[in-house]
């Protein structure tokens, strides 16, 4: 099997960083978000637009109350 050895780097490295924090998952969520805020970057949230997650569920009234529900069109 072929190992690519920058996805192998990258393993080490999320591993070593892992480890620093005892594998401790609301430490490395606290040291991210710390870094996230020193940085100084823009931090852009997203809404969910829902039209858009229920479109392909089948639910066409989520999208428009007027449309037919394609859900249970038989063929």
């Amino acid at each position: 099997m072929f190992q690519d050895e920058i996805v192998e780097e990258i393993h080490r490295i999320r591993e070593e960083y892992s480890r620093s924090f005892n594998h401790d998952l609301k430490a490395i969520f606290a040291d991210l978000q710390k870094q996230q805020a020193e940085s100084g970057r823009e931090v852009v949230t997203l809404s969910r637009k829902h039209g858009l997650t229920t479109r392909w569920s089948g639910r066409a009234r989520d999208i428009d109350s007027g449309a037919k529900d394609i859900s249970r069109r038989s063929t």
